[in-house]
């Protein structure tokens, strides 16, 4: 007779976007323990000397930090809707490598190009993560419709959004994430 093999009922699917969620979440906590001391100095980017040697770890950790539970929650649905799929589809190392990529992309460009401005939160990620699952459909030789109506319609509304409102949203940010995503995403539909 044979055993049935038993499976958990709660299975650890994507490894990468659940370590980010839970890390972030550690990371919301201790902000609102040190009232934002903790953030500000770790897990936000911003321009600081090259001689502080916390600028370059923040080029990456600032998407890790978020200013409320809005804001992480915001951020970390759509990371939890998107990124099992996309990890059963390239990998969770492959996520992870986009993930840092990006978030090395967008601190990058932020530090060089707005000196009085601080940038946090996961959404340039999520941007990524939206371009890149929009890719699914790429054949060899043919760009997916989808994906065009997505970059034209997303990057459109940052653009618009960026110039006709004041808020605290980098859009630029998101069109970052984006780029990024599409870029990815082709490369590794390109190798496949």
């Amino acid at each position: 007779m044979k055993k049935k093999k038993r499976t958990a009922l709660i299975q650890y699917n994507a490894p990468t976007t659940l370590n980010f969620a839970l890390i972030s979440f550690l990371v919301l906590i201790l902000h609102f323990a040190t009232r934002g001391e903790s953030t500000a100095k770790f897990f936000c980017v911003y321009r600081s000397p090259l001689t502080d040697l916390l600028t370059y770890p923040r080029f990456l950790t600032h998407v890790l930090g978020h200013s409320s539970f809005a804001h992480y929650s915001g951020n970390i649905m759509m990371m939890l809707v998107l990124g099992p799929t996309l990890e059963e589809r390239y990998g969770s190392r492959t996520i992870l490598l986009s993930i840092v990529f990006t978030a090395f992309i967008s601190g990058l460009i932020q530090w060089l190009l707005f000196p009085g401005a601080a940038l946090l939160g996961a959404s340039g990620i999520v941007f990524m993560m939206i371009l890149m699952a929009s890719l699914g459909g790429m054949r060899s030789g043919g760009i997916p419709l989808t994906l065009i109506l997505v970059f034209a319609i997303y990057v459109g509304q940052e653009i618009v959004t960026a110039v006709t409102q004041t808020d605290n949203i980098s859009h630029l940010t998101h069109i970052i994430g984006g780029i990024c995503g599409a870029v990815i995403g082709i490369g590794l539909r390109k190798g496949e």
